[in-house]
This record gives structure tokens, C-alpha cells and sequence, in this order.
């Protein structure tokens, strides 16, 4: 596998890549719709909720804390995880940025 050059790209779309990696896997994103859904959750819950393997669903909740999406207290001997809601506007605003293009640039092309 390949080097990814990511040095050689805007702090903005390094951002932009690591936003839509966070929702290119459908288990990552059922797992924000469900911290959405409920305001908190112990990942127990989510291996029942999503139906994946305990390994799995803490990967995925280990990328999505990677990239301050969401954030974990732990409470007793489970991890209670929720949505850092700071992150995930800050979020919107650069994918509604990126997204908002075409608004922006109306020219036609092809």
C-alpha cells in the first residue's frame, strides 16, 4: 500500500477526508444516529443496538473519538459515549462549506 502524501494537502481537506471516512461505513454512522437517538450510551448497548461483534463496534468508537466526533466518561467499569457536540459542529461547518460549492460556483460546465 501506497504512502498517502496527506502533507501535501490543506489542513481543510485533510479534515474534509477524515470527515467522510467517519461516514463511509455504515456502522459508524448507525452508531452517531443512536448516540443522537438516546443522548448517551455504554457500549454494551450499542453491540446489541447494532448487532456487531464488542472488537468491532470499540473500533469504530475508537475512530469516531479519534476524530472528536463523539466522546467517552468512563462510569463504573463501562464507558458511557455521547456526541461532543462542539466537534461535530464544527464538523458540519466545514462539510457545509465543502458541500455549499456548487451554491457558490454556479458556472456551467460540460
Amino acid at each position: 500500500m501506497g504512502i498517502t502524501k496527506t502533507e501535501i494537502f490543506t489542513e481543510q481537506q485533510n479534515q474534509i477526508a477524515n470527515f467522510a471516512k467517519a461516514f463511509g461505513h455504515p456502522a459508524r454512522v448507525a452508531i452517531l444516529q443512536h448516540l443522537f437517538k438516546i443522548n448517551a450510551c455504554i457500549c454494551g448497548d450499542l453491540v446489541i443496538e447494532i448487532g456487531l461483534a464488542q472488537p468491532t463496534i470499540s473500533q469504530h468508537l475508537k475512530e469516531l473519538k479519534t476524530l472528536g466526533l463523539i466522546k467517552g466518561n468512563i462510569e463504573g467499569t463501562s464507558i458511557c459515549y455521547c456526541i461532543h457536540q462542539e466537534s461535530w459542529t464544527a464538523m458540519k461547518t466545514v462539510m457545509n462549506q465543502f458541500l455549499d460549492q456548487d451554491i457558490e460556483n454556479k458556472t456551467n460546465c460540460c
